[in-house]
């Protein structure tokens, strides 16, 4: 792991590379503990947290409700400004970018090691999908 403050340094796509995992991590163990089992039901269960497509839409909820702090929102921009040289599959570039900011914001905190908020943020995620709050643009 990096130094302490060394994750200030840090781009917002390597942020979205590291977030990406430590969200997927959550998602994993909601759906075991739901006692999913079958890796195809695993994995489609899996995309309506994972994909672009949600985590923009959870984004747009975190803002309605007014949850990222001045410094978490900064990392999340990070990662949405990033110059990516891959593209969006599926679906539209902003969608794309807004997602990488979301998996920067879990890459930031995973770095900064703040446990608890990752913690918080994960469950409050888990609950919005659950309970069938994103809008789902195309």
């Amino acid at each position: 792991m990096p130094e302490a403050k060394d994750y200030q340094q840090i781009n917002g796509i390597a942020l979205a590379y590291l977030g990406d995992a430590v969200y997927e991590v959550y998602i994993r163990q909601h759906l075991l503990k739901m006692g999913m089992t079958k890796p195809t039901k695993l994995q489609r269960r899996a995309t309506h947290f994972v994909s672009a497509k949600a985590q923009a839409a959870l984004v747009k909820l975190m803002e309605q409700d007014q949850l990222l702090t001045d410094e978490e929102w900064s990392y999340f921009k990070r990662g949405r400004n990033a110059n990516s040289h891959t593209h969006a599959k599926h679906t539209s570039v902003l969608t794309y970018r807004i997602s990488t900011g979301f998996e920067a914001l879990f890459g930031y905190l995973k770095l900064a090691d703040k446990t608890e908020r990752i913690d918080e943020l994960a469950q409050w995620c888990i609950d919005q999908v659950e309970a069938g709050r994103l809008e789902h643009e195309e």
